[in-house]
C-alpha cells in the first residue's frame, strides 16, 4: 500500500500529477529514487530534484579575510526561524566563520575543540553548550567550507541568512566576482565544469535520456544520437561555466569570464537546511494530547 504521504512528497519533488506518482511508486514498491528516475524516463517529470525539503532552521553565514585571501561559509542550524533572527545567534554564527577563516579546522569536530579566537578561555564547543542554554534551543555547527588562495574569494548573502555563497576566482575584479557569487546562487550550479562531473552521474543521466527517447517511440540508434544532442542541456544545467549567465541569458558564463580574463577556481553553495529531512509537526494534535 503506497502512503498518500509518499504520493505526496514525490508529487513535490517532480511536478508530475498524483496518478502518475501513485502509480510510478506502485510500481517500484515505494522507491522514492527509482520512482522519480522512472517518471522522468516517461518525460513525465522534467527533472529529479536531489536536495529534497529545506528543512531545518537556522542560517548559513559567510566570512571574508581583509585581503580577501581566505574566506569560509559556515551552516549552524536552530529549531526554529525566530532563533535564526536572533542577533545573539546571529553575531555567534559569524565568530565562528572567522574561527574558520582564521584556524583553519580540518573538520567540524575539530573546529569544536579549538580555542575560541572570539571568548578568551573557552573552546568554541563550551560556547556552544553556552549558546544552547541562554537561547533555550538545540544548536548545531553542520558544515562548513574553506577557501585560501593565491587569487581572491568572494562572498554573497541571500535571504537573510537562507543562501550563502563563495567563490574563489582568478584575476577577477569584485563586481565580476560579486556576478558570479549570485550566478551561483540562482541558478544552483552543482559542478564548475564538465570535467568535474563523475562519470557514474553522467553515466545515469545518459540511461535516463536514453529510456526517454526510445519511449517516445525512436528506434534505439536513433535514440543513441538524441541523447547526444540532450546531454549538452545537461551539462548546461550542473555545470557552471556551461550556464546561461543570469544578467544577459545570450551569453555563457565562460563566454563571460574569457571577456574578462578571469577564472572560477573553486566554489561553494551553502542553503539552510538543504538535505535535512524536517519532522512535521501537527500542534493542534500536540495541544490535545497536553490537554489529555
Amino acid at each position: 500500500m503506497i502512503s498518500a504521504t509518499l504520493v505526496k512528497e514525490l508529487r513535490e519533488k517532480t511536478g508530475a500529477g498524483m496518478m502518475d506518482c501513485k502509480k510510478v511508486l506502485t510500481e517500484t514498491d515505494g522507491d522514492l529514487e527509482k520512482a522519480m528516475e522512472l517518471l522522468r524516463e516517461r518525460g513525465i517529470a522534467k527533472a529529479a530534484k536531489k536536495s529534497g525539503r529545506v528543512a531545518a532552521e537556522g542560517i548559513v553565514e559567510a566570512y571574508i579575510s581583509e585581503d580577501a585571501k581566505k574566506g569560509a561559509i559556515v551552516e549552524v542550524n536552530s529549531e526554529t526561524d525566530f532563533v535564526a533572527k536572533n542577533e545573539e545567534f546571529k553575531t555567534f554564527v559569524m565568530n565562528v566563520a572567522k574561527q574558520i577563516v582564521e584556524k583553519n579546522p580540518k573538520n567540524v569536530e575539530e573546529l569544536l575543540k579549538q580555542d575560541a579566537i572570539f571568548e578568551q578561555g573557552k573552546t568554541v564547543e563550551q560556547i556552544l553548550v553556552e549558546k544552547i542554554a541562554t537561547i533555550g534551543e538545540n544548536l548545531n555547527i553542520r558544515r562548513f567550507t574553506r577557501f585560501e588562495t593565491e587569487g581572491q574569494v568572494e562572498k554573497y548573502i541571500h535571504g537573510d541568512g537562507k543562501i550563502a555563497v563563495l567563490v574563489d576566482m582568478k584575476n577577477a575584479n569584485t563586481n565580476l566576482a560579486k556576478d558570479i557569487c549570485m550566478q551561483i546562487a540562482a541558478a544552483r550550479p552543482e559542478f564548475l565544469n564538465r570535467e568535474a562531473v563523475p562519470a557514474e552521474r553522467l553515466e545515469k543521466e545518459m540511461e535516463i535520456l536514453k529510456a526517454q527517447a526510445i519511449n517516445e517511440g525512436k528506434p534505439a540508434e536513433i535514440a543513441e544520437k538524441i541523447v547526444q544532442g540532450r546531454v549538452g542541456k545537461f551539462y548546461s544545467e550542473i555545470c557552471l561555466v556551461e550556464q546561461e549567465f543570469v544578467k544577459d541569458p545570450d551569453k555563457k558564463v565562460s563566454k563571460l569570464l574569457e571577456e574578462n580574463g578571469a577564472e572560477i577556481l573553486n566554489f561553494a553553495r551553502f542553503e539552510t537546511g538543504e538535505g535535512i529531512e524536517k519532522k512535521e509537526e501537527n500542534f493542534a494534535e500536540e495541544v490535545m494530547k497536553q490537554l489529555k
